[in-house]
């Protein structure tokens, strides 16, 4: 302690010890949300890219027995 004061010493080294736990945790935390942010925008992209791929082969498949119906008429 720097100057004594009127708190009892176990009292001000508990929240000592618990600030600075909370600060040794900040950078691992930070670390964890952006993983987590970073794979939830991953998985997004995979998902818009997988339902584009899917309405485009519907578009095509659509296209396809428009223009065998034309040949066949």
């Amino acid at each position: 302690m720097a100057f004594p004061t009127a708190v009892n010493d176990q009292i001000t080294d508990s929240v000592t010890q618990v600030n600075t736990k909370v600060i040794g945790d900040a950078p691992a935390l930070a670390l964890s949300f952006l993983t987590e942010a970073t794979a939830q925008a991953l998985a997004n992209a995979a998902h818009n890219s997988t339902s584009a791929q899917q309405q485009n082969n519907m578009t095509a498949q659509a296209v396809t027995a428009l223009c065998v119906k034309k040949l066949t008429t």
